[in-house]
């Protein structure tokens, strides 16, 4: 268990139906097998909902990302050898699922959280060998100096917490959305769309290995598969309800596919 208490940083120890720590305190299992480690008195209801996962579980299980997951499991199996790897924000679990499969045959432990439970119960699903919690990424339930790898797509980037989690020489793969992504779903849907912004590639405490550009061109040719892409963006909650009628009642879609990988070590 790479957990550990988010109460008192103390190693939680598997006790079957729950997690505990030295001090006492206590942490059920869900019935899927992940742990609740957020805080209650982070109140409400946290990361993506449901109609989200859902869209995006549809969408990634057609492989239109495929190719991301493939080489960042390349990545990883490269630069990981064994010890602990600790992917942040994890969603639905689609890429640490296939992350998982690729270092199958290495002696390697996969934690995994995000602060969704809604993501963590779908990610509970596809893979029971990963340790699974629902957790904030701006307070990781991790020890100091625990991983030889993080791994961040797309999710919010807590660079103190990251940098604190992992080993001396430690690595840090980061995924980002190029400037092109899905700029053809926007031409759909707005009518002055904008392309992304991509900042500077540095980080502090880290230094750069090396990074990679994946784009292709997608389409899709059923109004299904474009509801899952478009659902699954927060373009779906910041759009008109004009302009949303507009883009679901496609049939077909033509659209950019960028991704920027980076692959960092910890100074």
């Amino acid at each position: 268990m790479n957990f550990v208490c988010p109460k008192c940083k103390e190693k939680l120890n598997d006790m079957g139906p729950s997690l505990k720590c030295a001090n006492g305190h206590s942490f059920d299992k869900a019935r899927a097998g992940y742990c609740n480690l957020l805080l209650s008195s982070v109140g409400g209801v946290h990361g993506d909902n449901r109609e989200m996962l859902l869209a995006r579980r549809d969408f990634l299980d057609t492989d239109a990302y495929r190719q991301l997951a493939d080489k960042v499991s390349e990545l990883v199996n490269k630069y990981l050898h064994s010890g602990n790897l600790l992917d942040i924000g994890c969603g639905e679990g689609y890429y640490t699922d296939i992350i998982e499969k690729r270092l199958s045959s290495k002696a390697i432990q996969i934690s995994a959280f995000d602060i969704s439970k809604e993501a963590v119960k779908l990610a509970a699903k596809r893979n029971k060998n990963i340790e699974l919690a629902v957790a904030s990424a701006y307070r990781m339930p991790t020890g100091d100096g625990e991983f030889d790898m993080a791994i961040n797509m797309f999710s919010p980037l807590a660079l103190e917490e990251i940098y604190r989690t992992l080993k001396k020489d430690g690595v840090f793969i980061m995924v980002i959305p190029g400037e092109n992504h899905l700029f053809g779903l926007k031409e759909a849907t707005y009518k002055t769309p904008y392309k992304n912004e991509v900042g500077s590639s540095e980080l502090e405490g880290f230094s750069l290995l090396e990074s990679e550009k994946i784009s292709y061109t997608l389409n899709l040719n059923s109004s299904e598969s474009i509801k899952a892409l478009f659902m699954m963006t927060p373009y779906a909650y910041r759009t008109s309800p004009s302009d949303k009628k507009r883009v679901l009642s496609l049939d077909t879609l033509t659209t950019e596919i960028e991704f920027i990988i980076f692959v960092y070590r910890k100074d």
